[in-house]
């Protein structure tokens, strides 16, 4: 067979074999030719069908698993470059197309629900900035700080606590008091009163129930003497006199029971909350907790830089600001070095080297000698011109000749000139009073042996650093600056020296410098100066003609060397970060007092002077108590045992909101809520805020309403009034709506003057 005809048949064996593995896998191959038809989706349907139509199909099998993860893969990546733009939309499409390719992926499934979180906690925060909006402070704060209990870094969260803060800070540091009657002025006259009395006037004059712990002491005098304040700022004002807390149990219902330890782990609630530490210490938060809030109850877990504090809501919150201070990021600094080690040597070599000395001596000759081993003659020769060994017979000196070493003369002609340059660029950051070392050299072996009885020797090694070391320290200051401790250090192989056992040590020299110096960002410090500068010159000549003037250097050498090397460093430092202090809206954190850490300040805060007036002292006999109008559900009390007259002036009564609307309605249906208005005395005019839930209900057209709320205008006059607002349930809205009426602001005398009434009712919208 032809060479030609040999090659055609082997390539027609490896094209039946290309066609045969084509059609053995028929599946496979539609499956390419399907993905690359570009219609991937459908190809990947029809892909996962074959699968399931031939479970043993190993190789389809794979190409399968290979294609599910390239298409996941895909979907990924642009949810996430959509989830960074802020498009949540697009983002939650690609994560569903991931689900679909493969339910059980977990990054699919941890992005689709890190993406619900965020629209929940973005839900939350517009709650609390519709709340901030309405003044309600409180509300704004819960809100905000569910969010960063979930997610500490939560930008948006952060810059709404810090409005937050600001507005608190602005504001007269006055305590927070709930709507209803605890929110009623009152001026208040005992002298030497019973405490039984003054909470039945109270009772009587606010509507408020009040539940009193066995252990109070009833009898005990007071006397108080408060003009224009809320109820619940004289029921603290009387607390913190008494040596009672209160504990509000529903609107219109007070707990007072004595301040003390035993009552207080009785009656107050305790919460838990979890601190994730970014930067600070776990450990360092610890003793700050324990030391500063004084809680007992605190875990800390290394693992997960974390501390969970359990204490009053109270001092968790002061620990929140405290940690706040503490878990910031630590100051970071680029320092670039410069090292030049500069080299110079000299060395000149001129003149003649005479012999230092002459001898005279027996000169052995050359010398054949014959030697006969196992019938081999062999003849060695043993050169002549050196000297004979042994000793000299001085009668017969025949055969003794001077002589000189060899060579007679030599004549020295060398002159060397080197220069080096080592230069070492290093950059390297560091973080705020850390250590860091630059180490440019050589590590040179050092072969220590040990010997030992019955054992033997033993060899071991050691490394020694040659070269240049510098030691760093950087501290970064706040006003821009970094302070360094440099430790500089340059060492070179001066010699080998040996040593027992053929042990080899080396002789280094070493030159070294360490400083402290306070530099300015981006600011450059050279340090020069150390120098190593050797000289050295050498002579020689023959005795009396080398001391000849001009003729002397005919008749000797002369060797004169010069060695110089000097190290200057530069080192620049660069902040990276300095240290960031959180956004303090005041330098002072209140943390309370001793006894209640992190409680608010105890003050009284301007109210209305239109307050109802209860005066009485501790002088014997009774008198009944001046009948003032309160609300339906106002407890009936028993005569005050002590004398109570009334003001000259009568009393206002407090405002007044009512809402009435249909319990439930359609989808996209039209609706009114009655809204019923009593500003407690004449006003000249004013407004209503009437608030809902904008996913469920809008505003009708004809009310020119914002998105959430409505601002009902009020008339003028004393009584009570009613208005009709119209709203509409969304198409497609489902759910119960809560709609509100608060934010009464009327105007009297000039002056506007905001009341703390509320009602709200809850609508079913589309069940």
């Amino acid at each position: 067979m032809t060479p030609t005809a040999r090659n055609a048949r082997l390539l027609l064996c490896a094209s039946v074999i290309t066609l045969t593995a084509c059609v053995s896998n028929p599946s496979l191959q539609q499956s390419r030719e399907a993905f690359a038809s570009g219609d991937r989706t459908q190809a990947f349907a029809d892909l996962k069908t074959r699968v399931e139509a031939e479970p043993r199909n190993q190789e389809l099998r794979a190409y399968y698993l290979r294609q599910r993860e390239r298409l996941v893969s895909e979907s990924l990546i642009a949810a996430e470059q959509a989830r960074a733009q802020g498009h949540a939309e697009e983002a939650e499409r690609h994560y569903a197309a991931a689900l679909a390719i493969d339910p059980n992926h977990p990054q699919a499934k941890g992005g689709a629900a890190l993406l619900a979180a965020e629209r929940r906690r973005s839900a939350r925060l517009d709650q609390a900035e519709a709340a901030l909006a309405r003044r309600d402070l409180a509300g704004a704060e819960q809100g905000v700080r569910a969010v960063l209990a979930e997610q500490a870094s939560n930008v948006r969260a952060r810059e709404l606590l810090r409005q937050l803060d600001e507005i608190a800070a602005q504001a007269a540091p006055v305590m927070a008091v709930p709507d209803g009657p605890m929110a009623r002025p009152v001026t208040l006259e005992f002298r030497e009163a019973p405490l039984r009395v003054v909470f039945e006037a109270l009772s009587r004059a606010s509507g408020l129930n009040f539940v009193f712990d066995r252990d109070v002491r009833a009898e005990s005098k007071v006397t108080l003497f408060v003009r224009n304040s809320t109820v619940a700022e004289v029921i603290a004002l009387i607390g913190a006199t008494q040596q009672l807390e209160r504990k509000q149990l529903n609107a219109n219902s007070v707990l007072i029971y004595p301040a003390t330890a035993a009552k207080q782990k009785e009656y107050v609630e305790l919460v838990t909350r979890s601190f994730y530490l970014t930067n600070a210490d776990a450990k360092q938060a610890l003793a700050m907790v324990r030391q500063l809030v004084k809680t007992k109850d605190v875990f800390i877990d290394e693992k997960l830089n974390m501390v969970v504090i359990k204490d009053t809501p109270d001092a968790v919150r002061l620990a929140e600001r405290l940690l706040a201070t503490l878990d910031v990021a630590e100051p970071e600094v680029m320092l670039e070095v410069e090292v030049l080690e500069v080299s110079r040597n000299k060395l000149l070599n001129l003149g003649l080297d005479f012999p230092d000395q002459i001898g005279y001596g027996l000169i052995q000759d050359s010398l054949a000698t014959t030697t006969i081993i196992n019938g081999v003659t062999q003849t060695t020769t043993s050169p002549g011109g050196v000297l004979a060994s042994g000793v000299v017979n001085l009668r017969n000196r025949g055969s003794m000749v001077p002589y000189v070493s060899n060579p007679g003369a030599l004549l020295n002609l060398r002159n060397e000139d080197s220069d080096t340059t080592l230069l070492a660029n290093p950059r390297i950051r560091v973080k705020n009073r850390e250590k860091a070392k630059i180490h440019i050299g050589e590590k040179l072996p050092v072969f220590t042996t040990t010997s030992t009885a019955n054992v033997g020797v033993s060899a071991s090694v050691n490394y020694l650093d040659v070269g240049l070391k510098l030691d760093v320290e950087p501290s970064v200051t706040l006003d821009d600056e970094v302070m360094i401790k440099v430790a500089l250090e340059v060492s070179s192989i001066v010699k080998e020296v040996q040593g027992p056992s053929s042990s080899l040590a080396y002789q280094v020299g070493t030159r070294s410098a360490a400083t402290t110096l306070r530099l300015a960002n981006g600011e450059t410090q050279v340090l020069a100066g150390l120098i190593n500068d050797e000289e050295r010159s050498s002579a020689s000549r023959l005795p009396g003609l080398g001391d000849l003037p001009m003729l002397g250097r005919l008749f000797s050498s002369q060797s004169d060397s010069r060695s110089k090397t000097e190290v200057v460093l530069l080192i620049t430092p660069r902040i990276v970060r300095n240290v960031v202090a959180p956004a303090l809206t005041r330098a002072d954190l209140p943390a309370g007092t001793e006894a209640t850490v992190g409680a608010a300040q105890l003050r009284l805060g301007p109210t209305s002077p239109n307050s109802l007036a209860l005066r009485g002292d501790g002088a014997p006999g009774a008198a009944p108590v001046r009948e003032t109008p309160v609300r339906a559900e106002a407890p009936r009390v028993a005569p005050v045992e002590r004398a109570v007259d009334g003001a000259p002036e009568p009393a206002r009564q407090g405002a007044r909101l009512g809402l009435a609307g249909p319990e439930a309605l359609g989808q996209g249906e039209a609706f009114s809520v009655t809204l019923t208005v009593d500003a407690g005395s004449p006003h000249d005019g004013g407004s209503v805020t009437v608030s809902f839930d904008p996913e469920l209900v809008e505003a009708a057209a004809a009310e020119g309403g914002q998105s959430g709320q409505v601002v009902v205008p009020l008339a003028a006059g004393g009584g009570a009034t009613s208005a009709s607002v119209a709203l509409r349930s969304k198409p497609g809205a489902s759910g119960d709506a809560r709609i509100s009426a608060s934010g009464l602001t009327v105007s009297r005398g000039g002056q506007l003057q905001s009341e703390s009434a509320a009602d709200s009712i809850d609508v079913r919208v589309g069940q």
